[in-house]
């Protein structure tokens, strides 16, 4: 974002629409508050010629090093029960926006091919979670780890947000770029308390029911991203919280 002089990764799940939805209006294209449950349109042409991949070649890695920059990231297992919640479900309020991934799913786990019965069928967490395994956490970026996803190559982020954290780091955030008056539009859940959250409750009890083993292939995978913040596992009395205070 040049105005702002910013440059923010966008890890999905992280609330990256949210954040992006702020950073166009800081950056002058929005000029009024979207509505908050129709913000999907901010990934498409208004946002494109932001991403990486469009920045000039002539920019310097003394650009990189001057402008403010930020990522957003999350609990690994809060952010792969939202993904599987949003994008494969059957939840009405939720998904399934990736439903070839999940008719993908009941193929290779279940084994069903018939288009038929597969037109009502939608993956349980546990299938979707030894699917990942199969995978190795590569089938699509809303379920890779979020250490793949942070793409500054020429310096070094100035900030490390934890989504668990961004309504009260996000005036900081937004003070350092000269935004204070613009805001998050905060998280659709009734609840505030990311202990309290939807994703988290779902998180305990899925988690909790699936294989050890299972689980520990699953840690493996984001193995990486626990380590971001020290991020805490779902026994934890603080899940999703990271294990230090920030």
């Amino acid at each position: 974002f040049p105005k702002i002089n910013t440059i923010f990764t966008g890890v999905p799940k992280t609330g990256c629409t949210n954040w992006i939805a702020a950073l166009l209006r800081a950056e002058g294209i929005l000029n009024k508050e979207p509505n908050p449950s129709k913000l999907n349109w901010v990934h498409g042409k208004t946002s494109l010629n932001y991403r990486m991949k469009h920045v000039p070649s002539n920019v310097s890695s003394s650009d990189f090093e001057k402008a403010f920059s930020f990522a957003v990231v999350r609990n690994p297992w809060t952010r792969l029960v939202s993904g599987f919640r949003d994008k494969l479900s059957s939840e009405t309020t939720q998904g399934p926006s990736l439903r070839s991934f999940s008719l993908w799913i009941i193929r290779q786990i279940r084994g069903v091919k018939d288009p038929k019965l597969l037109r009502d069928l939608y993956p349980t967490f546990d299938e979707f979670a030894r699917w990942l395994i199969k995978r190795s956490g590569t089938a699509n970026g809303h379920f890779k780890p979020q250490t793949s996803e942070l793409c500054l190559r020429h310096a070094r982020y100035d900030y490390m947000v934890a989504l668990e954290y961004s309504g009260s780091l996000s005036q900081e955030i937004l003070a350092k770029i000269n935004a204070s008056a613009t805001s998050l539009l905060g998280s659709y859940d009734e609840s505030k308390d990311p202990r309290l959250q939807k994703s988290t409750l779902y998180a305990k009890k899925w988690l909790s029911e699936l294989d050890q083993n299972v689980v520990d292939q699953l840690y493996s995978i984001f193995e990486a991203d626990f380590a971001l913040l020290n991020y805490s596992n779902f026994t934890h009395p603080d899940f999703p919280l990271p294990l230090h205070n920030l």
